[in-house]
């Protein structure tokens, strides 16, 4: 016999509908994503990954269509690059900030002029190797690094090149570095400190004299300017009309001879017309006073 069910055959239930949500209830709330840029304009937010997501894009299509069709295209690619660095300045990629490390205040002006940067700039755009090669053109920079600081600085360190000397030519007035470079941004009326080499060449031998010369404070001190003659060897013009005629080699020999002479006999507090230091074996001075070809001094006695 079939086994007997208690309480009879059951009847399906009836699915329940559900009420209506009412005005007060609670719906579940959406998750909002984390670490939104805002724009500048209008205060809309955009993710940094769909960002970087579209920028990229437009740079693959930009690249895509030029290798396809050539130049024309490639003025559209740059068209959309553009475009791509003005959406990311909005939202805050652009320059606020400049800093010149390494350069004196004279030198940040001339650098700050060449870099051709600019309030607000898109800094995503920059070409930082061409940033690099204004920055060096510069007189005042030897080398120069560019890094940018993402969102809105530049930082620029650079190696400068002192001033050494102003070198007249040509009825022009230069100021050089040690290696003879011309400074071309230094005004030369500026630098009056700065000793004055004349002639041609004096640009170039102005470094290998010059440390030798200021090494003797009582020398320097007096010293009106340095003349290059023939492009072999040096007069030392004083403040007083004093001259001293230095040899085509060997010259800091011929200023110890003077050192001595000086330490002697106070040769250059005496003043005198001439020095002739150009014969190692012999020292000639000509008083100020005399009208004599000159009076040796064997070994500078």
């Amino acid at each position: 016999m079939p086994a007997a069910v208690r309480g009879g055959p059951r009847k399906p239930a009836r699915p329940r509908a559900e009420a209506p949500a009412g005005p007060n209830k609670a719906r579940p709330a959406q998750q909002q994503p984390a670490g939104k840029l805002h724009a500048a304009r209008g205060g809309v937010g955009v993710s940094p990954t769909l960002a970087l997501g579209v920028a990229g894009g437009a740079l693959a299509l930009a690249l895509v269509v030029t290798l396809a069709t050539g130049h024309r295209a490639e003025r559209l690619g740059q068209a959309m690059v553009h475009g791509v660095d003005g959406e990311f300045a909005n939202l805050g990629f652009k320059l606020k900030a400049v800093h010149v490390t390494g350069a004196s205040a004279t030198a940040q002006a001339d650098i700050l002029k060449a870099s051709g940067l600019y309030q607000d700039q898109p800094t995503l755009g920059m070409d930082l190797v061409d940033l690099k090669s204004r920055v060096e053109g510069v007189g005042w920079v030897k080398s120069a690094k560019v890094v940018r600081l993402l969102p809105d600085t530049v930082m620029i360190a650079v190696e400068e090149r002192p001033a050494l000397a102003v070198w007249q030519h040509s009825g022009r007035l230069k100021v050089i570095d040690a290696e003879g470079r011309i400074i071309r941004e230094a005004d030369a009326a500026r630098f009056p400190h700065l000793p004055l080499v004349v002639g041609q060449g004096a640009d170039q031998a102005a470094g290998n004299i010059l440390p030798a010369v200021n090494a003797r404070p009582r020398l320097r001190d007096r010293l009106e300017a340095l003349v290059r003659v023939d492009d072999r060897r040096w007069d030392l013009r004083l403040k007083d009309g004093s001259l001293i005629q230095l040899p085509a080699i060997d010259e800091e020999s011929a200023l110890i001879q003077l050192d001595q002479l000086d330490q002697r006999q106070r040769i250059l507090d005496l003043g005198f017309a001439r020095i002739d230091l150009r014969d190692p074996e012999m020292v000639a001075i000509r008083p100020r006073d005399s009208v004599l070809p000159g009076q040796p001094v064997a070994n500078g006695a």
